[in-house]
């Protein structure tokens, strides 16, 4: 469910024109609706020219520190205007921030030298290195390296050079397998050519984000995980790489060549380095373990002979390439697993690229329900080479097995047991010598364990284990004695919430973790970075300010650079120390004057009471940069309610999608109800076999609180749209509350669970599958549907299976439900992602709650 939020998130989009899109219409009123006129073109046109009106207007908001090897310095390039940028240098230790060098001398020399022309605000400047302690630097520039001395300020050219800091660079482009965490990549041009940016789609199509003149740069928000190139003239690409969690940045040299990095260098040696021989080798060296005819076979290292160590194994039971060495070399644990069953999806490529006719597709895709393979760990005894019996009592019908390890002493082999269903959650050790079971950790829960997000174990040095629990409402961190079982004590405790375990000092017993609503008063989802003892003592807050944070940590963990915002709020960049959090320097404030020059509109943050009268439930609100208080405009919820995650902004973005969309005239929010995740317990549990709740009623009161405030939203007029899972809400929000909801878009939904991918609808609706999936379903509900409706959906669509969404007009029509289809041939998931479906989708809300034909 990951990639669409992206391509609900998505700045920009691109055309899909090349894929013929088909418009069908159902109902005379639609097939008319279809040759309808279009809203006025001022507020179209505004739409369209927001990202060029509104780009590369913010600046000294990004700070990618470039560390010494003291770990006490560092230095970074920041962006001072539209074409400018300068290097700083920081002394953590002193508490200084300054010009890392003269740029008016340097910018003088350079242009002597080279005979190129040289400016001190735009040095073109690559793969620059400080020399310890600090007396020169090395550099690229005009295609030449070149040292400069900081003392005498004396520059001459050198052979050779670095490679710089550039982000590893892929040698063939491939499609966007996974959508991460925030981050951002930034383009250095300093070629003599214009180089174009495209991001590579999970389909593997090109999407253009525009493009950087020579000399210029431009910062791309993405996801880590989502692939992008920089393209010359000749469409040939330049350059291409694989965002990463960090921001990271693409240089593109002279020549339009781009600079590799050492790390992409170091990746390609040890593609090179020699192979492992076959099997599994024991850790004194003895042994290798391997499968054969099904069954475990170990085979003399020195003599090559082989003894077969278990023969139960066959075809419909066997045992799998998965083994786990004793690190005294006396036991061995192999993977035993019973195939599931297959589950064939088909798609027909109506318009294949490369032949006439149409083209069958298939995939592997389990189903809720659907039977799936059944693991369980086998013991066996090199000294007798035998197989001890291991009774699966406790771990009698897995949904996986994992975290595999031996305990250094080698007595036990433990492991984490999921158990399907996903309300059991034990961590299970087997005794080495009679493969006896115990429980060391046993986690239940009457709705469910969300293991996605909310599980972290750790096996600390002396045997102790860390563990992150639900169990008093909240999600937090307990410490446990790996040997009884026993609680020692709670770590963390309160009304917020851990959302990560960023790392663990078991020498000092300290845990560095992200927390949610740790700061009183703040917003609850704001991350903030915190420390804490394995006792639960001295728990620091590193981060302070009131927004969103962010932060990277020295090599040696001693300084932190932590960059905040809010959606109303640019980002602040700080220097801290990492034992206390304090504050050593601020290194840069972003501004948004200009962007407020060019009419920019800040979104507003807002909160209601929920259901229960009590809970406060967030959200913002987007509004047209024109905006009048003294009008009326329809309101429009962009709706995800997929409880694996929250999706309201929270972090500053100069351009919104939901922006472009309430340009045309339109107020735009979009709310985390309740369901949604990073939340209590109980707020989070609303979902549980209940995924058609959406946390409609929160969303509902939320916006007529809005609408109190504001009376310009007109809650006569209110529409929702959304992708996958938003898809799957945005028509439950028509079936279900048709009276509040008049007009909505489903693109590409998973409008029946039992339709969609296993581990995301198992872990909220349950297993087994009940009565209760037939009644969450749009499928079952389709004959309530109230107001307009636009079903979007790509006929190639392997994240959520497109038949999902024709079961949804089948039943349509047999209710005599009139409603439009948007089918896109090619097309993967995300259709309202594509230029056409943007289009659409804003065509079909100017009719039906604009009212302008």
């Amino acid at each position: 469910m990951q990639l669409q939020q992206a391509t609900r998130r998505r700045r920009g989009f691109s055309t899909f024109l090349r894929l013929q899109p088909v418009l069908i219409c159902f109902g005379l009123w639609a097939f008319q609706g279809c040759f309808r006129a279009q809203a006025e073109a001022p507020d179209y046109e505004r739409a369209q020219n927001l990202r060029p009106r509104l780009e590369n207007k913010v600046f000294r908001d990004r700070v990618q520190p470039r560390w010494q090897p003291d770990n006490n310095q560092f230095w970074y390039r920041v962006k001072t205007g539209p074409n400018t940028h300068e290097f700083i240098w920081v002394d953590a230790e002193k508490g200084e921030r300054r010009a890392a060098f003269d740029h008016q001398r340097l910018a003088e020399a350079l242009t002597k030298a080279s005979g190129k022309p040289a400016e001190a605000g735009k040095l073109a400047i690559d793969g620059l290195e400080f020399s310890a302690p600090n007396h020169s630097m090395t550099f690229r520039f005009g295609g030449k390296h070149w040292l400069f001395d900081l003392a005498s300020y004396e520059l001459r050219e050198q052979t050779g050079g670095s490679n710089g800091n550039s982000l590893a660079l892929l040698e063939t482009p491939h499609p966007s397998a996974r959508t991460g965490e925030e981050t951002s990549l930034t383009f250095i041009n300093h070629s003599e050519s214009e180089v174009e940016i495209f991001w590579i789609d999970s389909d593997g199509e090109r999407r253009s984000y525009g493009k950087v003149a020579p000399g210029g740069e431009r910062e791309q928000h993405t996801f880590s995980g989502h692939v992008w190139t920089a393209a010359g003239r000749d469409g040939k690409d330049i350059a291409i790489c694989e965002a990463e969690d960090k921001p990271g940045q693409v240089e593109i040299g002279a020549g339009g060549v781009a600079q590799k990095s050492r790390s992409q260098e170091h990746r390609r040696e040890k593609r090179k380095g020699p192979q492992a021989a076959p099997g599994n080798p024991s850790p004194d060296g003895k042994w290798r373990a391997m499968i054969k005819d099904h069954n475990v076979v170990i085979q003399n290292s020195q003599t090559q002979e082989e003894i077969k160590l278990s023969i139960n194994g066959t075809a419909d039971d066997p045992y799998v390439d998965r083994f786990f060495w004793a690190p005294d070399s006396r036991h061995l644990v192999a993977i035993r697993n019973r195939p599931g069953e297959e589950h064939k999806v088909y798609f027909v490529e109506s318009s294949p690229k490369a032949q006439l006719q149409p083209k069958l597709h298939t995939i592997d895709y389990l189903k809720p329900g659907d039977r799936i393979d059944h693991p369980r760990p086998q013991l066996f005894d090199l000294a007798s080479k035998q197989q001890i019996p291991v009774s699966d009592t406790s771990f009698p019908n897995p949904w996986s097995i994992g975290e595999e390890q031996w305990s250094p002493d080698s007595r036990e082999f433990i492991f984490l047991y999921n158990q399907r269903g996903h309300q059991v959650l034990r961590v299970l050790a087997i005794d080495a010598a009679s493969g006896a079971v115990r429980t060391v950790v046993e986690e239940t829960s009457p709705t469910f364990i969300d293991y996605n997000e909310k599980m972290y174990l750790h096996r600390t040095e002396n045997g102790e284990l860390l563990w992150l629990s639900e169990r008093d409402g909240w999600n937090h961190l307990y410490l446990y004695d790996a040997a009884t079982g026993k609680v020692k004590n709670q770590i963390t405790r309160g009304e917020w919430v851990v959302r990560h375990v960023d790392r663990v000092d078991d020498q000092r017993r300290q845990i560095w973790f992200r927390a949610g609503g740790i700061r009183p008063g703040q917003d609850p989802y704001y991350l903030h970075y915190c420390r804490v003892n394995f006792d639960g003592g001295d728990l620091v807050i590193l981060t302070e300010g009131d927004g969103t944070h962010s932060a990277e940590f020295a090599p040696d963990n001693r300084w932190l650079v932590d960059s905040w915002s809010r959606v109303d709020a640019p980002p602040v960049t700080e220097l801290r120390r990492a034992a206390d959090g304090k504050l050593i320097c601020e290194l840069e404030k972003a501004s948004a004057d200009e962007l407020l020059k060019a009419g920019w509109r800040a979104p507003e943050r807002f909160v209601a009471k929920g259901r229960d009268g009590v809970t406060d439930i967030y959200g913002v609100i987007v509004r047209p940069t024109n905006y009048d208080p003294a009008k009326k405009y329809p309101v429009i919820e962009n709706i995800y309610a997929g409880p694996h995650s929250a999706f309201a902004p929270k972090r500053f973005s100069a351009i919104m999608g939901m922006q472009e969309l309430a340009e045309i005239g339109f107020i735009v929010v979009q709310i985390d109800g309740m369901g949604t995740s990073y939340r209590s317990k109980k707020f989070h549990d609303v979902c549980w076999k209940n995924i058609g709740d959406a946390g409609f009623p929160d969303r509902i009161l939320w916006l007529k609180a809005a609408a109190q405030k504001d009376p310009a939203m007109d809650l006569g007029r209110v529409g929702l749209y959304g992708t996958s899972a938003g898809g799957q809400n945005a028509l439950r929000g028509l079936l279900a509350h048709g009276d509040f909801y008049r007009a909505g878009v489903a693109d590409c939904g998973c409008h029946d669970n039992r339709m969609d991918k296993i581990w995301w609808n198992e872990l909220w609706m349950g297993w087994p599958v009940g009565p209760h999936y037939d009644e969450q379903s749009n499928v079952t509900q389709a004959g309530k549907l109230q107001g307009k409706l636009l079903l979007m959906v790509g006929e190639m669509d392997s994240n959520v299976d497109p038949a999902s969404t024709m079961q949804v007009v089948n039943a349509l029509i047999k209710a005599n439900k009139d409603f439009e289809m948007l089918v896109v041939p090619g097309a993967g998931h995300g259709v309202a992602g594509s230029e056409y479906g943007k289009r659409r989708l804003q065509h079909f809300f100017a009719r039906h709650l604009l009212g302008q034909e």
